[in-house]
């Protein structure tokens, strides 16, 4: 069995900087791609950004140029950095990792950033 336990949230003004992390444990071997996804109230759940165990990377658009993800493999862990953040990326982020084709989800860490 495998968790995600995300960590960092909180409530920041606009224009501030959060990093959040999330980190895997358990039978954990064969971790590929790692995601983050948020999902604000009323709103379906939405990808924010990706890595793949090789690094490579995507943003939706309404993040590029502000956020970060990065992942170290030897920790199986997963980071966003989070800069420039405006009210609208107010939002519950979920960590989502692909275990051996299987899409593992965190409980989720509330992001609140004030206009």
């Amino acid at each position: 069995q495998v968790h995600l336990v995300e960590s960092g949230g909180g409530l920041v003004q606009a224009g501030g900087s959060l990093s959040l992390s999330c980190a895997a444990s358990g039978s954990i071997f064969g971790i590929g791609a790692m995601a983050w996804y948020r999902q604000a109230p009323g709103k379906q759940r939405e990808l924010v950004a990706i890595i793949t165990r090789g690094a490579n990377t995507d943003y939706a658009d309404s993040v590029k140029g502000r956020f970060t993800v990065s992942r170290d493999n030897a920790k199986n862990t997963v980071y966003l950095q989070m800069n420039s953040l405006k009210p609208e990326d107010t939002a519950v982020y979920y960590c989502n990792a692909d275990i051996r084709g299987l899409g593992v989800w965190g409980q989720g860490t509330q992001v609140t950033v004030s206009s």
